[in-house]
C-alpha cells in the first residue's frame, strides 16, 4: 500500500458532492490530476474551519473542488469569491457548487486573474476594512505567483492567511541545479519572496505538492484602506 492511499484511507472521506466533482472532472476534462484530492481537500476544510473566515478569496478554482472544500469552513453567513480563467469550465463549476449546496456562498469570477484582482481590490478600497479577506488561496498560473502575492496582500486583514499551493513543484524547486522553465522559476521566486517578507510568518507543509501557509502579522496595517 502506498503512503498516499494509507493516509486517504485513514482520513475523513470526501463528501458526495466532492465525489461528483471528481468524477465529472475525470469525464469532462483532460487535467484531472489538477484536483486537490481528498486529503488536501479535507486539510483545506479543516484549516478554514480553524480560521473561521467570513470572507475567502480563491485564485484558480479549476472545476471547483477546492472552492467547495474551503467554503465548507466558512463561518455562518460567510462568502467565498473564486477566480477562474477558463470559461469552458463554468457549467461544471456551477453544477458542483449546486451539488454541494454552496451556490449562495460562492461567487465565480470568470476572466484574467490579475484583472479581476485589480477590480476586487478597488472595490475593497471603497468598502473599508470590514470587507478584507480572512483567507486567500492561491492556485493559479505558477509563473505569476509573485504578482498575485503583491496584488492580494493589501486585500488580507492583519492576522489573516494566504495559502499557496504547489510550492514544492514536484521537487524541482529544491534541485541542486534549478530547472529554468518559467513555472519552476516562478514558484522558486515566490518561496524566496515569502521567506524574506518581514510582514508575515510562514511554513511550507509537504502536503501533496507542497502548501505554503502564510500569516500576515497583526502589526502590519493595510495602506490602501
Amino acid at each position: 500500500m502506498d503512503l498516499y492511499k494509507y493516509i486517504k484511507d485513514h482520513s475523513t472521506p470526501q463528501t458526495e458532492a466532492l465525489d461528483w466533482i471528481e468524477r465529472q472532472t475525470n469525464i469532462r476534462t483532460n487535467h484531472a490530476r489538477m484536483l486537490s484530492g481528498a486529503v488536501q481537500g479535507r486539510f483545506l476544510t479543516m484549516l478554514a474551519g480553524m480560521i473561521n473566515p467570513a470572507r475567502i478569496l480563491e485564485l484558480g478554482t479549476f472545476t471547483g473542488y477546492s472552492a467547495v472544500c474551503l467554503a465548507a469552513g466558512l463561518q455562518k453567513g460567510g462568502h467565498l469569491d473564486t477566480l477562474e480563467l477558463n470559461d469552458e469550465l463554468e457549467d461544471l463549476i456551477t453544477e458542483g457548487f449546486e451539488k454541494a449546496g454552496f451556490s449562495d456562498r460562492i461567487t465565480l469570477h470568470i476572466g484574467d486573474c490579475k484583472e479581476t484582482l485589480a477590480r476586487l481590490g478597488a472595490q475593497l478600497s471603497e468598502a473599508g476594512p470590514q470587507m478584507l479577506y480572512d483567507l486567500v488561496y492561491i492556485d493559479a498560473n505558477k509563473r505569476e505567483y509573485c504578482e498575485y502575492y503583491d496584488l492580494v496582500f493589501d486585500m488580507v486583514r492583519p492576522g489573516g492567511y494566504i495559502i499557496a499551493d504547489n510550492v514544492l513543484w514536484d521537487g524541482k524547486v529544491c534541485q541542486d541545479i534549478l530547472p529554468q522553465d518559467k513555472q519552476t522559476l516562478g514558484i522558486s521566486r515566490f518561496n524566496d519572496m515569502v521567506a524574506s517578507d518581514t510582514r508575515v510568518e510562514s511554513v511550507i507543509l509537504p502536503i501533496r505538492d507542497g502548501i505554503n501557509l502564510i500569516r500576515k502579522l497583526q502589526g502590519f496595517q493595510n495602506p490602501v484602506i
